[in-house]
C-alpha cells in the first residue's frame, strides 16, 4: 500500500498537467498497475494529497469546560432532568434569579455560557450525567413470567389453516367512556379454518370468571377445540387457564407483545360481530349480560349458518400493486361439513341444526334483542356518547325508529 501512494503521488502531478486524451492512457495504466477501480483512481489524482494523520485537523478549544458542566448539571437536577430543549429554555430565564437566590454558585462567564448554549450542546454535555444522576424508572416485572416462558409465541405463517379446532380469544370491553369499576366483556373466539363464531359476555375479567366463560364457549363448538391462542392478557394467560388446557389436552400458544395483528382473525370478528351489533355503550348490569348473551347465541346461528365468509387464497404482487385471490364463498356450517372432521354423529346433529332455523326469524330476533339492550342502556340514564363513538349498532336503530315513525 505505501509504495501505491508512491506511484499515485509521482503520478499526480504529471495527470494534473495533461489533457484529456493523456489522462485516459494514465488512469489505463494506474489501473494495470495499482488494480484500483477507475473511479478511485480519479479521486485520488485529482485532489491534492491528504495531510499526515496526525496533521489533518487541529483541535477545538474548548468553550465548555468542566466548571460549565457542574453548574449545568445542577441546574439540570433542580428541575428534574429536562431535556436539552427544555433545558435551554429553563437555562435563559433561571440562571439568574438561581444565582440572586444563593442556589447556582458561578461566575460571570460560566452564567454566559450556560444562557447561549444550544439544546444539542446542552444534551452532549449531559451524556455522562444522565447514566449517573438520572434516576431509572422503576421496572415493573412481568405479572407471570413463568407464564410466559410456558406459552409459545406463534406467528401468523406458522398456523396449519386448513386445520378445524384452532381458536383466536380475545376480549371486547364494553366499558363506554370510562374503564372505572365493573363492566361486562365479551369473550370472542374464532376458528381459524372454517371462520366459526361464539362469544360471551361476562361481567369482570378475573381468572375464574374467564376460565367459566372458556368452558362455556369451548362447549358451544361443534368440533373439539385443538388449541388456543390468546393475546398477552393476564386474564387468558394465568395457572388457572393453563390447568384447564393441560387436563382437556388443549394446546396453548400466544401472540407477540404489542403486534394486534397476529390475531387477525379474531379482531376482525370483534369489529363485524361485536361492535358493529351491540356499538360502545356500557354495559355493566346483570340483565344486560342476560341479553347479551341471548343476543350472542341468535348472532352466532345466524352468522355461521347463514353468513358466507370469504377466505383469502392467496397474494400476488404485479409491480406496485397487489391482487388478491380470495376462495369461494360460503358459511361456517359449510366449510365444517366439507372438512371431514365431524364425525357421523356429530354431522348429523349439525344437519338438524341448521334445517330447524329460520334466518329470517333469527333476523328478527337479533334486532328485538339489540332494542331490548339499548332500552336497559337508556334507562340508566346514561349520556349519550360522542357522534363518533357511537358505531354502526345505533344508527342502524335511529333508522328503525324513523322507518317505524
Amino acid at each position: 500500500m505505501h509504495s501505491r501512494e508512491q506511484y499515485l503521488a509521482t503520478l499526480r502531478q504529471e495527470y494534473q498537467r495533461a489533457d484529456k486524451k493523456q489522462k485516459s492512457c494514465l488512469l489505463d495504466e494506474a489501473r494495470k498497475r495499482t488494480g484500483l477501480n477507475r473511479k478511485v483512481l480519479i479521486r485520488k489524482l485529482a485532489r491534492p494529497p491528504l495531510p499526515p494523520a496526525g496533521k489533518r485537523t487541529r483541535c477545538r478549544a474548548k468553550i465548555y469546560d468542566a466548571e460549565v458542566k457542574a453548574s449545568l448539571a445542577e441546574v439540570w437536577e433542580i428541575f428534574d432532568y429536562p431535556c436539552g430543549q427544555r433545558l435551554a429554555a429553563i437555562l435563559r430565564e433561571q440562571v439568574d434569579p438561581l444565582r440572586q437566590l444563593g442556589e447556582l454558585h458561578c461566575s460571570d462567564t460560566v452564567a454566559a455560557l450556560l444562557k447561549r448554549a444550544s439544546p444539542s450542546t446542552l444534551d452532549r454535555l449531559l451524556v455522562h450525567e444522565r447514566t449517573v444522576k438520572q434516576p431509572r424508572l422503576p421496572r415493573r416485572a412481568p405479572v407471570h413470567p413463568l407464564m410466559y416462558q410456558r406459552v409459545p409465541v406463534k406467528l401468523p405463517n406458522e398456523w396449519d389453516r386448513e386445520e378445524v379446532g384452532n381458536l383466536q380469544l380475545d376480549f371486547v370491553l364494553h366499558c363506554g367512556r370510562s374503564t372505572a369499576g365493573q363492566f361486562l366483556h365479551t369473550l370472542s373466539a374464532v376458528d381459524i379454518a372454517s371462520a366459526w363464531w361464539e362469544g360471551e359476555p361476562q361481567l369482570g375479567r378475573s381468572q375464574e370468571v374467564t376460565n367459566k366463560g372458556l368452558g362455556q364457549v369451548r362447549s358451544r363448538f361443534p368440533f373439539p377445540v385443538r388449541e388456543i391462542h390468546p393475546d398477552n392478557d393476564s386474564a387468558m394467560l394465568n395457572d388457572l387457564v393453563w390447568r384447564y388446557c393441560r387436563q382437556r389436552k388443549i394446546r396453548m400458544s400466544r401472540s407477540r407483545p404489542y403486534q394486534k395483528n397476529d390475531n387477525a382473525w379474531v379482531e376482525q370478528k370483534n369489529w363485524t360481530h361485536v361492535r358493529q351489533v351491540v356499538g360502545y355503550r356500557r354495559y355493566d348490569t346483570a340483565a344486560e349480560q342476560e341479553v347479551l348473551s341471548e343476543l350472542y347465541r341468535c348472532l352466532a346461528d345466524f352468522q355461521n349458518f347463514f353468513q358466507p365468509v370469504m377466505k383469502l387464497k392467496e397474494k400476488v404482487r404485479v409491480g406496485g400493486k397487489i391482487h388478491r385471490k380470495y376462495e369461494k364463498p360460503a358459511t361456517p356450517y359449510q366449510r365444517l361439513l366439507n372438512s371431514g372432521v365431524l364425525k357421523p354423529k356429530q354431522r348429523r346433529e349439525l344437519e338438524a341444526r341448521y334445517q330447524a332455523l329460520n334466518p329470517a326469524e333469527l333476523s328478527r330476533k337479533v334486532r328485538a334483542l339489540q332494542d331490548k339492550l339499548f332500552d336497559l342502556v337508556e334507562q340508566k340514564d346514561e349520556l349519550p356518547l360522542p357522534r363518533r363513538r357511537r358505531g354502526p349498532a345505533f344508527s342502524l336503530r335511529k333508522r328503525r325508529k324513523a322507518e317505524a315513525a
